[in-house]
């Protein structure tokens, strides 16, 4: 799509400043073309591009099974759609953890392949090498760090991360570590609310929450669980903006049964 002259694209320079003048980032996740349309006219700032597509567009149990072709084939319906929103573009599982030139050669593939603006990795310390070569490719990364999804099977639950004072004090250490290794930002998963304000504080790049409270710079939300059309998935960190999954279920059976009584189509809706 073509870029109006009057529209201001968000970069990662303009999310430092919104750290900088304390005005808070809006992020949420987009899959596709239609629903980064709308993200993007209503002026959300960052559509992730999640994993999270392997949960809510194809049905996987958890973020492992999905492919990087996947990943750039959501990537570049998203781009298509954006006019203004940074985009950002998770890499998959087992495409950059403990391989550095396999995570730069990933990172390359998405930027040019899906024509996102950065990509996303999970983990801290371990996987600095990975950060290192790909920003040394000129290509933005943002960080994740407490629940991190893709290491559900070594965590073994979704539970709230860093109580404990050890894995708290570990996780300082990593926002400190990402950020002094060049990150852009860095997303705090499902921890304490107390521990993330003091990470924002601690850290000068922007630190966006989902599960972790208010004192941060910015909030995420996986877009079809904001909008209610996951039905089941009510954790206490989210907000749900609307029902959709009741009121498209609504619209599909008025449709059946105006399909069945011959009331659709009537005279105005044929040639």
């Amino acid at each position: 799509m073509s870029v109006h002259k009057n529209v201001k694209r968000v970069t990662t320079h303009v999310l430092q400043e919104m750290k900088d003048n304390n005005e808070k980032i809006s992020m949420l996740t987009g899959y596709d073309f239609s629903m980064a349309t709308i993200l993007d006219s209503a002026g959300i700032d960052v559509i992730l591009v999640g994993d999270s597509a392997s949960n809510v567009m194809a049905g996987h149990e958890t973020t492992l099974p999905i492919t990087l072709d996947q990943m750039i084939y959501h990537a570049s319906s998203v781009v298509r759609a954006v006019e203004r929103a940074l985009v950002v573009v998770d890499m998959p599982f087992g495409s950059y953890q403990g391989n550095s030139k396999e995570a730069l050669s990933t990172a390359i593939r998405i930027m040019k392949e899906s024509g996102g603006h950065a990509v996303k990795l999970e983990g801290g310390q371990e996987i600095l090498e990975s950060i290192s070569r790909i920003l040394t490719a000129g290509i933005p990364v943002m960080g994740h760090l407490g629940l991190t999804p893709q290491s559900i099977y070594k965590f073994g639950t979704y539970v709230v991360r860093a109580k404990q004072d050890e894995e708290a004090n570990r996780l300082i250490e990593d926002a400190k570590a990402l950020e002094a290794a060049g990150c852009f930002s860095i997303v705090l998963e499902k921890i304490p609310a107390d521990l993330a304000a003091r990470v924002a504080k601690e850290v000068n790049i922007p630190i966006i929450g989902i599960g972790a409270g208010g004192g941060v710079d910015g909030q995420v939300l996986v877009v079809h669980d904001m909008l209610g059309i996951n039905n089941e998935f009510n954790p206490r960190f989210l907000r749900k903006y609307h029902n959709l999954y009741e009121e498209m279920t609504k619209a599909v059976q008025s449709y059946i049964g105006d399909v069945r009584s011959g009331d659709f189509p009537n005279e105005n809706e044929q040639y």
